[in-house]
């Protein structure tokens, strides 16, 4: 006995009545709810510096979070107009007012995030005594300034605009002074890290890195608050 072929719509029903379904239940879901605000903005940075900006984990996108935010803001205009050159920051702030770079500025610096316990390098005894002499002494004779004369005696950094110099990856400090040194880096006029860079040999950046990012930054630790006294060097980079 001959069968008659089923309609297509007949062999298809199936199919069709699960794509319907589907259909039905994808339209009943709603998408989530777009967070408006400057930490989803800012994945964009975080992406790069860790998450709320607590800092790479490869040792050289330094932290974000807790710096002041007038130091936050000049740096971000000096990538914006060249004086700091890195591909990525320079194309990714080129667009960007002078108003949302200080807005990026004040939510950093407002995070308020405990930071990571140091990793102690091995560093001879002689090259930890350099590197202390410097930060608290600094020499004389060559002109430098003791580091803490500038960036706080507890190395916190000082509102409205100097960093601290704890709690930054070892990486990150050796390319930011030879940075500086090799003139790839520069501030306004007058440059005063780049001229204590130049003053410094290879031996006693990489001492001061090592000795830096071996000190461990305490709980709650802060920026000094902005003060009146004057610093050992004029800053053109200051606001």
């Amino acid at each position: 006995m001959r069968t008659t072929a089923r309609p297509w719509t007949a062999r298809w029903r199936p199919a069709l009545a699960a794509l319907a379904l589907l259909a039905s239940a994808a339209q009943a879901q709603t998408p989530p709810p777009f967070e408006d605000s400057m930490a989803q903005r800012l994945l964009a940075c975080t992406g790069c510096h860790g998450p709320q900006g607590r800092a790479g984990r490869d040792g050289y996108y330094p932290r974000l979070a807790g710096k002041p935010a007038g130091y936050l803001y000049q740096q971000l205009l000096s990538f914006r107009e060249g004086r700091r050159q890195y591909g990525p920051m320079n194309t990714l702030l080129a667009p960007l007012s002078d108003d949302y770079l200080q807005a990026i500025a004040t939510h950093f610096a407002s995070l308020d995030l405990p930071y990571p316990p140091p990793q102690p390098p091995a560093m001879a005894p002689a090259d930890q005594l350099r590197a202390q002499t410097l930060v608290r002494q600094g020499h004389a004779q060559r002109k430098l300034p003791a580091c803490q004369q500038c960036h706080g005696e507890a190395l916190l950094g000082r509102q409205p605009g100097v960093p601290g110099l704890l709690g930054l990856p070892r990486d990150y400090l050796l390319a930011q002074l030879a940075a500086w040194r090799q003139g790839e880096r520069r501030s306004r006029t007058p440059d005063c890290m780049a001229d204590i860079a130049r003053r410094l040999d290879p031996e006693d950046i990489r001492a001061v890195a090592d000795w830096l990012s071996a000190q461990a930054v305490p709980t709650g630790a802060k920026p000094a608050p902005a003060s009146d006294e004057k610093l050992p060097l004029q800053c053109g980079g200051l606001p």
